[in-house]
């Protein structure tokens, strides 16, 4: 079995840091927000994989289904020999690109926040693929990124519909930011989530069995353990809700009652009104042309669009102008 690599680039102290950056932000503005990333300890990360698989929640069944149907077809496109996954997590769905790519692929180069997800990817790749060389880095990818010498052409994917988590603004930083990354032959496969109708799109992210409001008040828990904060998620309501003009839906939490959450690591004291609400989560959907439009506003041009059978979900290819 071949010895896999993993390499941090991110700080050992920075996620405290940007914890405490982004909650003393988002926690003295009016409206008070929080970003999304924070929902991932290791709680949040199990209950979004008990997400992925309720009725409601179509994105990963419908993204799934697009690579098991198009990864040979995205293969005999790209002929990459080194994959690169942003926000790569446990790697589950990528197993069908790396198997449709197998055997001129030979390298794969995983990236994500998390050192535990990515040590135990790479050590299963590795154990499956004995002559795939897995690079995993433990960086940030919205703060640019620089990738470890692997032969071309390279694919770099985002699945997931992630790109949907970052404002406009963000997107276009990081698209352009990938840009950066890619030389003559190389190509993006993107995934997004479809604009659809409303009553599909609140289910997914207000589930019947309650899976999402646990979730999403699971950041609450994050901050009472890291940053002391002396917070009752039971104070606080799930909120979805389909933002028509930004075509995006917006989680949120909603405060039952007046209350004052402290905050000890901040030595900060927080107030909400009754019914006062702190967004938690964007998840824009998409439409082709917008997608494209983004896409050439970062250099690029989009190749390939593939969905599903329902056209609920996406995989764009993009490559370098």
């Amino acid at each position: 079995m071949s010895p896999f690599l993993v390499t941090r680039t991110l700080p050992e102290d920075a996620t405290g840091a940007d914890l405490r950056a982004d909650v003393l932000h988002g926690l003295t503005r009016t409206p008070k927000d929080l970003p999304p990333k924070w929902f991932y300890d290791a709680r949040g990360s199990e209950l979004f994989e008990e997400i992925t698989r309720l009725p409601e929640y179509y994105p990963t069944r419908a993204e799934r289904e697009i690579l098991v149907a198009r990864a040979a077809e995205i293969a005999a496109v790209t002929r990459a020999r080194t994959l690169v996954e942003l926000g790569s997590g446990s790697s589950e769905k990528t197993r069908h690109l790396i198997d449709a790519l197998l055997p001129g692929l030979e390298s794969y180069v995983p990236v994500d926040v998390s050192e535990s997800a990515l040590r135990g990817a790479a050590a299963a790749l590795t154990a499956e693929h004995p002559a795939l060389q897995v690079h995993a880095l433990i960086a940030d990818f919205t703060r640019g990124l620089a990738l470890p010498g692997t032969p071309g052409p390279r694919l770099v994917a985002f699945l997931g519909g992630t790109l949907g988590n970052l404002l406009p603004e963000q997107r276009k930083a990081f698209l352009r930011s990938v840009r950066a990354l890619l030389a003559p032959g190389d190509a993006l496969l993107l995934g997004t989530d479809l604009v659809k109708d409303e009553r599909t799109l609140v289910a997914a992210y207000d589930d019947a069995a309650g899976v999402t409001a646990a979730f999403n008040k699971n950041v609450l828990s994050v901050l009472a353990r890291e940053l002391g904060a002396d917070v009752d998620p039971d104070d606080f309501e799930h909120v979805a809700v389909w933002d028509r003009e930004n075509e995006w839906i917006e989680m949120r939490l909603r405060a039952r009652g007046p209350l004052t959450v402290k905050i000890r690591e901040l030595d900060l004291a927080v107030t909400f009104e009754a019914g006062e609400e702190m967004r938690t989560e964007v998840s824009a959907k998409f439409r082709q042309e917008g997608v494209r439009g983004e896409l050439a506003s970062a250099g690029m041009e989009l190749a390939h669009w593939w969905t599903d059978e329902a056209g609920r979900f996406a995989l764009s290819l993009a490559t370098a102008v």
